[in-house]
């Protein structure tokens, strides 16, 4: 076993502290991966505090990872020492079941293994996250990192990235599509870079108005301010595909009457509690409302692999290990232009 520094929770709302875990040597299929970056997602605040329920302590959080391969196992074909790699939500599937075998394994029948505050289907063993040096991963489970991408910059691809290129593609957008976004935070900036690069036209859908400047650098065609009381009537039918980033309370409702007939707006944000849907909403101009969760390996590396080729990263705050308490909190308050992002090289110093 390999000892590794890392960051932990040790309970609910505890501060996250130093904390000493052990990865294992890399199997046949598995690779070690010396850990550069790693992002923070606002749901690594959502599970370390146990806001979800089910949290497993002490718990590592982190599944915005990119870092280098430092060794390979026997078999492993994928990777080799020193090539930029990235881990993303989850690390291992039943690879059995039917969504595995299509190639949407966050969607495993059996579940799939979180990166973090999860259990190894093989040991039951908790799995821990990117908070650390260093990572075991099966080679299957690892992506490849575009040529001359900045891996700082590009750890929020591998959830951020990923949770908002799925929709777009599996839903459609493009040219002469019109795209909205509700939300500009962590999620809602790449999916208006995302959108934009696709070739669709994009608007922002934020209840404050000072966001409009930050909006439209970032791509976005138009930006509507919802608090506007006039906003949902005046664009009422105009859109094709709404990405609903937001988790904060909202009215669904409202938001599904500025699609177009046979429109869909898909949820990305989780709200703490249920949010009510009137059937009118969907079935006046037959409209969907549809959730996606994160994706797929195989296109989670093409998402990398659009990144790389429009010269997409996230826009983030780097910041050293010791930050990461104060990080929580500024990401409650939505203050953060759009992403933290951990430099491990402050974890390694600090031990």
């Amino acid at each position: 076993m390999l000892p590794t520094a890392a960051y932990a929770a040790h309970e609910p709302r505890s501060p996250l502290a130093p904390f000493m875990i052990e990865r294992r040597e890399p199997g046949p299929d598995e690779v070690l991966i010396d850990i550069l970056y790693c992002g923070v997602c606002h749901s690594d605040v959502h599970q370390a505090r146990d806001e979800w329920g089910g949290a497993i302590f002490p718990m590592v959080p982190g599944h915005e990872i990119v870092g280098r391969v430092s060794r390979v196992g026997d078999a492993v074909q994928r990777f080799k020492v020193g090539d930029a790699v990235g881990v993303g939500c989850f690390v291992d599937s039943c690879r059995q079941c039917p969504q595995c075998l299509a190639g949407v394994e966050q969607h495993c029948a059996l579940g799939m293994t979180a990166t973090y505050n999860s259990r190894e289907g093989n040991t039951g063993a908790p799995t821990y996250g990117g908070y650390s040096t260093q990572i075991t991963v099966d080679e299957k489970y690892v992506l490849r990192m575009p040529e001359g991408m900045a891996l700082d910059r590009a750890a929020p691809l591998l959830c951020a990235g990923a949770t908002t290129y799925s929709p777009l593609r599996q839903f459609g957008a493009g040219p002469g599509h019109e795209v909205g976004v509700v939300g500009l935070g962590g999620l809602g900036h790449m999916a208006v870079k995302l959108a934009a690069a696709m070739g669709a036209r994009v608007t922002v859908l934020s209840t404050s108005e000072s966001k409009r400047p930050d909006a439209l650098a970032l791509g976005a065609h138009d930006f509507i301010a919802t608090q506007d009381k006039n906003a949902f009537k005046s664009h009422a039918g105009r859109f094709d595909l709404i990405l609903d980033t937001a988790s904060a309370p909202h009215d669904y409702n409202a938001y599904l009457t500025l699609l177009k007939f046979n429109g869909t707006m898909v949820l990305l944000g989780i709200p703490e509690q249920p949010l009510p849907v009137a059937a009118g909403a969907l079935i006046m101009q037959r409209r969907k409302l549809a959730g996606s969760l994160i994706a797929g390996i195989a296109e989670t590396q093409e998402m990398l692999d659009f990144c790389g080729e429009h010269g997409i990263v996230s826009d983030i705050e780097l910041i050293g290990m010791e930050q990461i308490n104060e990080a929580y909190e500024r990401m409650v308050r939505n203050d953060v232009r759009y992403r933290f992002v951990i430099d491990i090289a402050t974890l390694a110093q600090n031990q």
